[in-house]
C-alpha cells in the first residue's frame, strides 16, 4: 500500500519564499506550517495554498521543528525550510519512492545551496546530505540552539534528486546571519567550556584556523570553480568563524556569556 507523505516546515514571515517551497510540493498528500507570528503575508499564502496552518511560539530551531513534525499525520514526513524547494527529480523520486514498499525508514537528501543566487557545487557545500524524509516517529531534530541536525534510529538511505537552498540572496543577508549564529554558536562553545583561555589557542582558534579553512576549502576543495559567489562564500565563511571563536574567547575570559550574544 503507497505511503501517505505530510511535508513539514516552519515560518516567520516568510512571504518572499514560501510561494515557491509550497509550489514545489504540490504532489505531497499534506503540508504543515508551524508559524511562530508572521506579520507578513505568511498566513495568507500558506492558506491559499491549501496548506494546515498552525501557529505556536517560537521555541528554537529544534524545537520548533520537531512541533511541527508532530502535526503531520502522513505515513512519511519531508521536513523542509521555507526557503527550500523540491526540484522536480526529487518530486519524482520521493513519489515513485513511496508508491513501492521502501527499503529504508529514512532518507538523506542531497541539498545544492545558492549563494548570491549562484548554486555551489565544489568547496565542500555539494552534496550537502541532510536527513529530511523519514517514516512518521523514526525521526526527529536533536534540540540545540543554532545548526540543528535530524537524527533517526535506523539506517537511511540516500536520495539523489537535489533539494534546493535559497539561502542567501543577497550580501546583507549572509552578513546578518552571520552575526547572529556566530553569537548563538559562540554561547554554545561557552556553555560547554570548550572554550581555552590562553593566547596560544585565542590565535589559534580566531586567525590561523580560519585562514586554513579558506584555504582548504577554496583551493584544495575547488571552491573557485564556483567563481565570484565562491569567493565570498568562502572568504565570509572564515570570518564567521573568526568571529565565532572572538566572541566566545572574550566571554570566556569575562566568566560569562552575555557578550557572545552582541
Amino acid at each position: 500500500m503507497p505511503g501517505t507523505l505530510s511535508v513539514a516546515i516552519i515560518t516567520l514571515n516568510e512571504a518572499a519564499n514560501l510561494p515557491r517551497t509550497l509550489a514545489s510540493v504540490r504532489f505531497a498528500g499534506e503540508i504543515v506550517v508551524l508559524d511562530s507570528g508572521s506579520t507578513d503575508e505568511t498566513a495568507e499564502i500558506v492558506q491559499s495554498a491549501g496548506a494546515r496552518l498552525f501557529e505556536e511560539p517560537w521555541k528554537g530551531f529544534a524545537r520548533q521543528k520537531n512541533a511541527a513534525i508532530a502535526h503531520a499525520s502522513g505515513d512519511w514526513v519531508l521536513s523542509l525550510d521555507a526557503d527550500e524547494e523540491v526540484s522536480p527529480e526529487l518530486a519524482r523520486e520521493i513519489e515513485s519512492l513511496l508508491a513501492g514498499d521502501p527499503p529504508f525508514s529514512a532518507y538523506r537528501v542531497p541539498r545544492l545551496n545558492h549563494f548570491l543566487g549562484r548554486p555551489l557545487r565544489h568547496g565542500g557545500y555539494w552534496p550537502d546530505l541532510k536527513l529530511r524524509l523519514f517514516r512518521r516517529g523514526v525521526a526527529r531534530f536533536v534540540d540545540r540552539p543554532v545548526n540543528e541536525t535530524m537524527q533517526a534510529g535506523c539506517p537511511a538511505g540516500r536520495l539523489r534528486g537535489a533539494l534546493v537552498h535559497h539561502c542567501y540572496p543577497t550580501l546583507s543577508d549572509y552578513v546578518e546571519h552571520m552575526n547572529r549564529y556566530s553569537s548563538m554558536s559562540a554561547e554554545m562553545l561557552v556553555r560547554s567550556g570548550r572554550v581555552s583561555r590562553s593566547l596560544p589557542a585565542f590565535w589559534w582558534n580566531a586567525f590561523a584556523n580560519p585562514a586554513a579553512t579558506f584555504f582548504c576549502n577554496y583551493f584544495l576543495r575547488l571552491g573557485f570553480l564556483d567563481g565570484r559567489a565562491g569567493l565570498l562564500q568562502h572568504a565570509n565563511h572564515a570570518v564567521y568563524i573568526h568571529w565565532e571563536m572572538v566572541k566566545a574567547w572574550h566571554a570566556a575570559s569575562r566568566g560569562g556569556r552575555e557578550d557572545a550574544q552582541k
